[in-house]
């Protein structure tokens, strides 16, 4: 983060709200670049602000990739790499306990390989992959970092790769996550960010259209048993909303207030047991601190019984990424 960055997030403090309920963040990511860092100590300075931040997941972002060998193993880098992490992260602040790594499913059934390493490379906390989807056709909307051709998961070389799945995708993707689930119903998928509501380049200032083909599409998912969702990722440019545009951070209850009834409609159709709250940082940055983010959230479902705010926050995440007790 650079030092106009910390400025502006400065520039909108909140003392945490409900500071000792446990929370499970189940997406962040960890990178070490010329011009970002976000590490073990910028992750732990988060998590450790206010809320009781306990367990997180790591989720796939090209770090760490192995430099030569086969070229669809250099991947494998990755888990190696947060492992490193993961293991110096137990000793003090939020524990890394879930790896999300990258495998190339348009492999077909060599994917099962590089799915095996991960596995041997995770000591035990490798929790499955990512491939992105996010396409849209528009040149005003970025294709996601691992380049996907349009329609990927509706290919029969992906769906012979398929396996245990983080998907993210853009809005009008999500129809074509629906078949796939439908294809494979015993296999689970998880949803990131809200299916990505975009709302920059062509679907700049259409908000109520764009919602509206949404929730027709989260609808239909919901159906599918083994579909859960984490809310997050809202606070993303792509999504239109403009925080990272204003002279400060907006509150948290302003973002409450944008943000609501798209995780209150994921809440109602998928039910809190197939949805968790997700921090998506450094990404969801754009939006807003650590703190603030999570008392938007919190905002959010303050009529929610104890019950179910437990497993927003905690169980839903540690159910689905099998992270025991």
């Amino acid at each position: 983060m650079n030092e106009q960055e910390a400025a502006w997030l400065a520039r909108t403090q909140e003392e945490p709200i409900d500071p000792d309920r446990e929370i499970c963040d189940p997406h962040h990511h960890l990178w070490d670049y010329r011009e970002s860092r976000y590490m073990l100590e910028e992750l732990h300075g988060d998590t450790g602000a206010g809320h009781n931040v306990t367990s997180t997941v790591f989720v796939e972002c090209a770090s760490g990739y192995r430099e030569d060998g086969p070229e669809e193993m250099r991947v494998v880098g990755e888990t190696e790499f947060v492992l490193e992490v993961a293991e110096r992260s137990d000793a003090a602040g939020a524990s890394i306990a879930g790896i999300v790594s990258h495998a190339n499913m348009l492999l077909g059934d060599r994917a099962r390989g590089v799915l095996e390493a991960h596995i041997e490379a995770g000591g035990g906390r490798f929790r499955g992959i990512r491939h992105s989807a996010a396409y849209d056709p528009s040149p005003d909307i970025r294709v996601s970092h691992s380049k996907p051709p349009p329609s990927m998961l509706l290919r029969s070389d992906f769906r012979r790769g398929f396996l245990s799945f983080d998907a993210w995708l853009y809005h009008p993707q999500i129809d074509e996550l629906t078949d796939l689930a439908h294809a494979f119903p015993d296999t689970r998928i998880i949803l990131d960010h809200v299916g990505g509501p975009l709302g920059i380049g062509p679907y700049k200032g259409r908000r109520r259209e764009v919602e509206a083909d949404w929730r027709k599409s989260i609808t239909d998912l919901a159906r599918c048993d083994n579909v859960v969702v984490k809310l997050g990722g809202l606070p993303m440019k792509i999504c239109g909303f403009g925080w990272h545009k204003q002279d400060e951070p907006p509150s948290s209850a302003d973002t409450a207030e944008a943000h609501r009834p798209y995780y209150l409609h994921c809440i109602d159709r998928f039910g809190v047991d197939r949805c968790m709250f997700e921090s998506n940082f450094p990404v969801d940055r754009a939006g807003g601190s650590y703190t603030l983010l999570w008392n938007s959230f919190q905002r959010i479902v303050a009529d929610c019984s104890e019950d179910e705010k437990t497993a927003l926050f905690r169980d839903t995440a540690r159910h689905v990424y099998r992270l025991g007790d």
